[in-house]
């Protein structure tokens, strides 16, 4: 297993969940949400934003950066398929990384009812939905990763050749 901390990011309509790894990718914690704006350069902003907020807490140095790509249930593209990779593009050149995209088939839905086991209410909890689902995909890649000492996810080509 490879050292160094990931980031992670669930690419929504209204927000963009972000999660980071620790240094040694053990473990994977929520740590916010990214207004989603109706311009790409609007929210590359807002993230930019984010990231200084966050600068002490998370740092600037990170291996990778993983972004979950909603497919269908029968592995079909959609349009939100085509949204996370282009804002998941952007936010990654935008410090300087590649990103790897990550199957994220159900993690919303997970993040939900993970809320919902710990008595939140899906109406309290709509902020915090995004950056769990954000954690699931970055603990997804970590397994993934640890199990079979490959570097998880697709690559750049991989999402753009589709």
């Amino acid at each position: 297993m490879r050292t160094g901390r990931r980031l992670a990011i669930d690419v929504g309509k209204a927000r963009i969940g972000v999660a980071v790894s620790d240094f040694h990718g053990i473990l994977a914690s929520p740590l916010g949400n990214v207004h989603r704006d109706e311009s790409l350069d609007e929210s590359v902003r807002a993230w930019r934003s984010f990231l200084e907020l966050h600068d002490t807490e998370i740092g600037s140095e990170f291996l990778e950066i993983y972004v979950g790509l909603p497919i269908s249930l029968n592995g079909a593209d959609t349009a939100s398929t085509h949204d996370a990779i282009q804002v998941g593009l952007a936010f990654a050149e935008c410090i300087g990384l590649e990103p790897r995209f990550i199957d994220e088939r159900l993690t919303t839905v997970s993040a939900a009812a993970n809320l919902r086991a710990v008595g939140k209410s899906a109406k309290s909890s709509k902020a915090q939905i995004d950056s769990v689902a954000a954690s699931l995909i970055l603990e997804a890649a970590l397994n993934s990763e640890k199990n079979t000492g490959l570097t998880p996810g697709l690559t750049k080509a991989e999402v753009t050749d589709r």
